[in-house]
């Protein structure tokens, strides 16, 4: 088998390098040539791509929509945090900003309690109580608090989004948006993104209380494998068994399982059907696949049907329902590695304890 570490570290991205550097081979992030490979982070075209729609003032374009997908801030901020990109910008202080600004706008995180909820779901404001569970799309404020934590940028205003997802936590110990009053389950969906945010902030805070609410969390991933139903055993979605990168809100094996490294609960025996099935998706590269997308990039047009097509995606992404990205992470492959997918595997691999299989 090809040496896969030796490919990732000759990539022509500095962020596989660093992530490979780093998260790999455990080199200290605060040595000297890690910062001046961080340095090449901040400066490469990639970067340079997913900050190219700064406003005047420092935000990022639409500034009104930080949620857009994929391109508003809230995602830019996500995907610099995950890549390697140093810590400490005060340049990214107004992006910083308007997202917070977003999600604690007190309209939109003001709770009311719903007596006679209307069905199937209902369309309410804020977040409503129904049959005792807060409704609210949690993965939003816990993607602003680790991306932020992540980057270097605290703010006080991390304190309240760290508050109000630890209200919003179900009896089971993740959240959902789902209004319907009999849902009563947590969803893996909302409940991924606060579980790894209330774990760095614990971590960066040293917030007992914080880490309690992680462990709880952790709960409803561990007791079902990190894919399977509690009930029979199958598979809860197809999405689930397979790779992707980025995952944004979504969720599959290897993002349950970089969770689950990150907040220290990869250790976990019930880990471990997980970590078999993607080391079975190894390719004879050496590498992991990415076997689908939750994204489309721009390319060139070569036709006027492509450019209205475009113009169609555009449109929806404008109004924050589509999923246009300003950059390409590699496509889907069945057979070439994505170097995305696999540093991030072998990265799981390595804080799983299986070293001969991490290289």
């Amino acid at each position: 088998m090809v040496n896969v570490i030796d490919k990732l570290l000759k990539s022509d991205e500095p962020s596989i390098q660093y992530k490979t550097r780093v998260n790999v081979l455990g080199e200290d992030p605060a040595s000297s040539a890690i910062r001046e490979l961080q340095e090449e982070i901040r400066t490469s075209p990639r970067v340079q791509r997913l900050l190219k729609q700064r406003h005047s003032s420092g935000r990022l374009e639409p500034v009104h929509n930080p949620y857009n997908k994929w391109t508003g801030a809230h995602w830019v901020f996500a995907s610099l945090a995950d890549i390697g990109f140093p810590p400490g910008d005060e340049t990214l202080l107004p992006m910083r900003d308007q997202i917070l600004e977003c999600w604690l706008n007190p309209d939109y995180n003001r709770e009311t309690v719903i007596i006679r909820p209307k069905l199937p779901t209902g369309v309410y404001r804020g977040v409503p109580i129904i049959e005792g569970r807060p409704r609210q799309h949690a993965s939003q404020h816990a993607n602003a608090l680790w991306s932020i934590l992540k980057l270097g940028l605290p703010d006080e205003r991390l304190h309240e989004l760290a508050r109000l997802l630890m209200r919003w936590q179900w009896p089971d110990g993740g959240w959902n948006c789902d209004k319907h009053p009999k849902a009563d389950t947590s969803s893996f969906f909302e409940s991924i993104l606060p579980l790894r945010g209330l774990a760095l902030y614990a971590k960066t805070y040293d917030d007992p209380q914080a880490r309690a609410c992680a462990q709880r969390a952790s709960e409803v991933f561990l007791c079902r494998k990190l894919y399977k139903r509690q009930s029979n055993g199958e598979i809860i979605r197809g999405d689930f068994v397979k790779l992707h990168y980025p995952c944004y809100w979504e969720y599959d094996i290897l993002h349950g399982l970089k969770v689950m490294a990150e907040s220290g609960f990869i250790a976990d025996p019930r880990c471990a059907e997980a970590l078999d099935m993607l080391e079975a998706k190894r390719l004879p590269d050496g590498g992991w696949p990415s076997e689908a997308v939750y994204y489309h990039v721009r390319e060139g047009l070569s036709s006027r049907r492509d450019a209205q097509q475009e113009l169609r995606v555009q449109r929806r992404a404008a109004r924050g329902e589509g999923r246009l990205e300003l950059v390409s992470w590699g496509g889907v492959s069945t057979r070439k590695m994505n170097p995305w997918v696999t540093v991030d595997a072998l990265y799981v691999l390595r804080v799983a304890g299986r070293r001969s299989n991490a290289g």
